[in-house]
């Protein structure tokens, strides 16, 4: 959260929107067991889990005030229904961390499956990175407490962190402590540009979130 013009609340839930949506997608290629994206399904995944995606959507709606209009975003960008997942989504999702420079436009590597893994393995920690730093800025944007806010975010994160399942790799401990090291210095740093009360904002639902998702 940096100083100037106003960010509108529908900038604050497309970045919540998208975090999510990355987790949702490398969640479906995990559970092919083959991190083979053509076999992954959003839809078959989330089919038996629409109580945690309820849930998730609630804890946003409040954490952020959104209205219906705002919440809405889910609904345009999609990621949240049936829908192709693709290896250079999982490449976008890992911030290109499997890119090969002298690949030139042949992508063809990307479908490896020990490329695939490594990209859902990245991508899980980077979005769920995102999807918490996503939570707190709209909290604090939206005047939430940080004892609220922190409630909510942590139970985000939990169901978040069971939809990627990669086989224990993710906590809520350790995207926490992702989120803290990754994020916070940036924030919180003199020049960062961010109005103290802002800041003031991130120390309290860091220190709320250690409360919850400790031990650290």
């Amino acid at each position: 959260m940096t100083g100037g013009a106003a960010i509108h609340p529908q900038s604050y839930a497309r970045t919540v929107f998208a975090a999510l949506g990355g987790v949702v997608e490398i969640g479906a290629v995990n559970r092919t067991g083959t991190w083979d994206p053509a076999e992954a399904s959003v839809g078959d995944f989330l089919a038996p889990r629409g109580e945690d995606i309820a849930r998730i959507m609630a804890a946003v709606r409040t954490i952020g005030r959104f209205d219906d209009t705002v919440m809405a975003v889910s609904d345009e960008l999609g990621y949240l229904r049936e829908h192709p997942v693709t290896p250079e989504f999982l490449l976008l999702w890992s911030a290109g961390v499997a890119w090969d420079p002298g690949s030139s436009d042949d992508l063809a590597y990307l479908k490896d499956p020990r490329v695939v893994r490594r990209m859902c393995r990245m991508g899980a920690d980077l979005q769920l990175a995102r999807l918490l730093d996503a939570l707190v800025t709209a909290g604090i944007a939206a005047g939430v407490a940080a004892m609220e806010g922190g409630i909510l975010a942590a139970e985000i994160v939990r169901i978040a962190c069971d939809l990627v399942e990669d086989a224990g790799r993710s906590t809520p401990e350790g995207v926490f402590r992702m989120w803290r090291v990754a994020e916070l210095p940036d924030v919180l740093r003199p020049d960062s540009g961010a109005p103290e009360s802002g800041k003031a904002g991130y120390r309290a639902f860091d220190a709320e979130l250690e409360r919850l998702l400790g031990p650290i």
